[in-house]
């Protein structure tokens, strides 16, 4: 798996599991992965509804560049984010006071899945995406 394997559009389904509002949630949405002289810039666009919450336009932008075999992954404003080697594909960001965690899994590429666990004194849910290409 190398950087230019994602490059492209991506549908986009997620489900948010929270565990301390007792609520679930589901964006739905496109990722596109745009190649720019630094690596892929990686923005997202869909629908969110949280719970019984009004349904919400959710954006987010961020790069992904290659160091060496490693894959990182900064937010779209330069800030670190994490760092991830695609063969062992697991990351970890702490933000103090909250702790996130993903697990990418590839095997059914080119569908793949980002599961992110997040804890903190405020903070304790599940968000799981599944990416699949889209027919451009």
């Amino acid at each position: 798996m190398r950087l230019q394997d994602f490059s492209g559009r991506w549908r986009i389904e997620r489900r948010i599991e929270d565990r301390l509002g007792g609520m679930s949630g589901l964006f739905t949405g496109e990722a596109e992965f745009r190649p720019v002289a630094e690596g892929l810039a990686y923005r997202e666009e869909g629908r969110l509804r949280i719970g019984t919450g009004p349904e919400v336009l959710a954006v987010r932008d961020y790069l992904w560049r290659e160091e060496g075999a490693w894959i990182v992954v900064e937010h779209g404003d330069g800030r670190p984010f994490h760092t991830f080697d695609p063969d062992l594909p697991e990351a970890r960001h702490w933000c103090d006071p909250d702790d996130y965690r993903v697990c990418y899994d590839f095997a059914g590429w080119p569908e793949w899945h980002a599961e992110w666990t997040v804890r903190g004194p405020r903070k304790d849910y599940t968000m799981v995406s599944v990416y699949s290409r889209t027919l451009d």
